[in-house]
């Protein structure tokens, strides 16, 4: 969703003025503006002057936010909608994608749960190169912890690509794999902003389309605002969810991200970001691996057409 500085053009309500008692209260996106109390704001607007101006533009904004939310559509539509729009790309892994009928869905939030170690970097490496290789389009890879390796992904380029490669493949699959170091959350609001201005306002296909999303890790970036009592931590952590969910959906994209362990009741190890997490994923995969071997096991702990349960084997390359 956009500043609230863009919008005055298209909405003189929001004026300078009404941006600035926003401002004062730490409201500079509609984003900010969802997660504060709006009878709050209307009260403090009460006590400023041109209350009356203040609180049209609370209105006006309540209005935007509704205009957001996505029109009603059939059972007919959302099918007919999976079947001409919604691809699977493949991840490169033989075990994954027999797993899950072909590999991660576009218009879909696949979450890839794991303790440290267990190769989720590795396989969010190997799944952008086989998109950018396998699928005419780009692949947006946020890392948030300097994790993104270009070499791997060039071994990952050679293995797949086989007899294919050469430099200039090379170079033509790197250049389709546009990576951002994103440390907090708010900068990754800010990549998501700049992705969703950019495909509205050229509706790409082929080389310029965004085919993935894929974010290393969602947890890093969520856990550090869920502390303390406020609601606050939360509802960022539902706006993200909400906006990658939005982009997946609305522009065919299959977005990939990454959850480290936390240690849950018994000591038995869970996945971190709690229950009001759990339920934003369209799916939810368990991620181990025996580093003597690199062999891995992934298992499916939620899915919106498969059983929980079911597991698959692979190994990651070394």
């Amino acid at each position: 969703m956009a500043p609230l500085k863009s919008l005055e053009a298209q909405y003189s309500i929001l004026d300078s003025n009404f941006q600035l008692f926003c401002a004062s209260h730490g409201i500079f996106t509609v984003e900010d503006f969802l997660i504060h109390d709006v009878s709050v704001l209307t009260a403090l607007a009460e006590q400023k002057p041109f209350s009356g101006r203040l609180k049209e533009g609370i209105t006006q904004m309540l209005s935007i936010i509704d205009e957001q939310h996505q029109p009603w559509s059939n059972g007919l539509q959302l099918l007919e909608d999976a079947l001409q729009n919604k691809h699977v790309l493949s991840t490169g892994f033989e075990g994954i994608d027999a797993l899950l009928g072909g590999g991660v869905r576009e218009g879909q939030l696949t979450e890839l749960v794991g303790p440290s170690s267990s190769g989720k970097t590795q396989v969010c490496l190997q799944v952008a190169a086989n998109v950018a290789i396998q699928h005419t389009g780009s692949v947006i890879f946020m890392d948030t912890g300097n994790s993104f390796s270009p070499q791997r992904i060039e071994h990952f380029v050679h293995r797949i690509s086989g007899s294919a490669f050469n430099e200039n493949f090379v170079q033509k699959v790197m250049s389709n794999i546009l990576c951002h170091s994103v440390f907090d959350i708010f900068s990754m609001f800010d990549v998501l902003r700049q992705v969703e201005i950019g495909l509205k306002s050229q509706q790409c296909k082929g080389d310029c389309k965004v085919r993935s999303i894929i974010v290393d890790s969602i947890s890093s970036l969520i856990t550090p605002v869920l502390g303390g009592s406020g609601s606050q931590g939360h509802a960022l952590m539902t706006s993200a969810g909400f906006l990658l969910k939005k982009l997946a959906h609305e522009h065919n994209i299959a977005v990939l991200v990454t959850n480290h362990m936390v240690t849950g009741e018994g000591g038995n190890p869970k996945p971190a970001l709690g229950e009001s997490w759990k339920s934003i994923p369209h799916v939810r995969l368990l991620l181990s691996c025996d580093h003597r071997n690199n062999a891995c096991k992934i298992s499916i702990l939620k899915h919106t057409s498969l059983a929980s349960g079911e597991t698959a084997r692979f190994v990651v390359d070394g």
